[in-house]
């Protein structure tokens, strides 16, 4: 059905033809691929990489591929068998490996799978990188070592309760005072691997956890995306069983939603921004996401001192620009949390751990503190262009419309208006423009989004 490559790895669907989907020949190229530019970045040395994957149903058959072509290609494995998309960044770090491959396709339904590729940080490859190993795959002239330099399964272990111990050892979470406050925690882990690291993470915080899809059994419970719509479930659990505060994840744990005590969404965007919040107070400084989440990170970073940057969509373009200018927090507005205390990845261990933290010194109910925050609401369109029109050059022509407002355009164009804002981005795969816009209500947001796509309807005579 679809095969999707990209800088970061290949995404597909399950089984049928080679090279539209994701086959075990597809596989088997890619990792051949991705290993060859591993060995040319470390000449003369035995490489190694570390291996993991989420639950979905195709972990271990895409996992025994990967492997195999692993130590076909020289490599040797650590495994580190069902595991976080950032447990097995943080295994590269902790082992000292040369790389990693997480086997997950994140929020995408259970017939999807996907190789995300790692350098020796644990972070996702440059975009140089990327496409080098894209070039590498389809060179057909594949030529494997010869028995005595196979690669060997140097281990196969556990990491998570590894992962856990170095999220809880960070100094900005507080234990005591979570455990002090014996939080009622309802979790949806849509049947993956959160379902296992999250109550874990919960219970050494001294959280009582009521699990919901906690079993990883890869069949997910519902649309494994985190949006309020695949949520109906835990917000009528949370209400029933009085508890405090629901926790959500995607298959690979690196997005993560809040539910509040009434069953209401806290909403994805603000994940970042409470965390933020709490991490200035300590650490004034810089943060950092991409251009297409909320203005709320801005204020809230003003408002303790610091200073905003935005950064183009994609979490290796987050982090670049993290370490650009020293940002203290960061991440995307999709839930994902990026702390570098403990390394520079969307992390959804770390984003629980320091917004319990806070929670239990705010003494305030999750519907409180949610209004302690800027209100903004998002609207998210997309507009279907035919092949023919030029994308890039209806992008120029509303970039120039608006040029005396305060426009960006090192990601499509977002045009910042005093109140609100428009994000214009064009796909990679079809002749789209994905138009989202943020502002203080709803229908304000819904009217900018209108306005625009009437506008470049108008510029492309549709």
């Amino acid at each position: 059905m679809t095969l999707i490559k990209s800088i970061s790895g290949i995404r597909g669907t399950i089984g049928g033809p080679s090279g539209e989907n994701l086959t075990p020949i597809d596989v088997v190229k890619f990792t051949t691929a991705y290993t060859r530019l591993i060995a040319e970045r470390n000449p003369g040395k035995k490489i190694r990489i570390v291996v993991g994957r989420d639950a979905r149903l195709s972990g271990q058959l895409v996992q025994n591929l990967v492997e195999g072509t692993l130590l076909a290609s020289g490599a040797d494995v650590i495994d580190v068998g069902l595991c976080t998309t950032p447990g097995t960044e943080m295994a590269v770090i902790t082992k000292k490996a040369d790389g990693g491959i997480i086997i997950t396709a994140s929020h995408n339904p259970r017939q999807w799978n996907a190789l995300k590729l790692l350098n020796a940080s644990g972070e996702f490859l440059s975009d140089a990188e990327g496409k080098r190993v894209l070039e590498m795959a389809e060179d057909a002239d594949y030529n494997y070592p010869a028995i005595d330099a196979i690669g060997k399964v140097e281990e196969r272990t556990d990491f998570n309760a590894e992962h856990i111990s170095q999220v809880l050892a960070l100094k900005l979470v507080d234990v005591e005072a979570v455990k002090a406050r014996k939080f009622r925690v309802v979790v949806d882990a849509v049947n993956s691997i959160g379902g296992v690291v999250i109550p874990q993470l919960l219970r050494e915080m001294g959280c009582e956890v009521i699990e919901l899809n906690c079993d990883p059994t890869g069949e997910f419970a519902h649309n494994p995306e985190p949006l309020p719509e695949n949520l109906t479930e835990i917000s009528e659990v949370i209400r029933r069983e009085k508890a405090d505060l629901g926790v959500v994840v995607d298959p690979d744990v690196d997005r993560l939603a809040f539910v509040s005590e009434d069953g209401s969404m806290f909403v994805e965007e603000y994940t970042l921004v409470a965390v933020a919040d709490y991490i200035l107070q300590h650490t004034v400084g810089t943060t950092v996401s991409n251009l297409s989440s909320s203005r709320a990170l801005r204020d809230v970073t003003e408002a303790h001192g610091g200073t905003y940057y935005a950064a183009a969509v994609g979490e290796v373009n987050v982090t670049t620009k993290m370490k650009e200018v020293g940002a203290v927090i960061g991440g995307e507005g999709n839930g994902g949390v990026i702390y570098p205390e403990l390394h520079y990845g969307r992390d959804a261990l770390v984003g629980v751990a320091l917004f319990l933290t806070y929670f239990a010194k705010k003494n305030m109910t999750m519907t409180e503190l949610r209004k302690t925050y800027p209100a903004y609401f998002a609207s998210k369109n997309k507009i279907e262009l035919t092949p023919a029109i030029d994308v890039d050059k209806v992008l120029v022509e509303m970039k120039e419309r608006y040029a005396a407002e305060k426009v960006t355009d090192i990601d499509g164009v977002k045009i910042d208006f005093a109140e609100n804002w428009v994000h214009l981005r064009k796909s990679n795969t079809e002749p789209i423009i994905r138009v989202y816009t943020e502002a203080k209500s709803m229908a304000e947001a819904d009217a900018l989004a209108q306005r625009f796509i009437a506008e470049i309807k108008q510029i492309c005579n549709l």
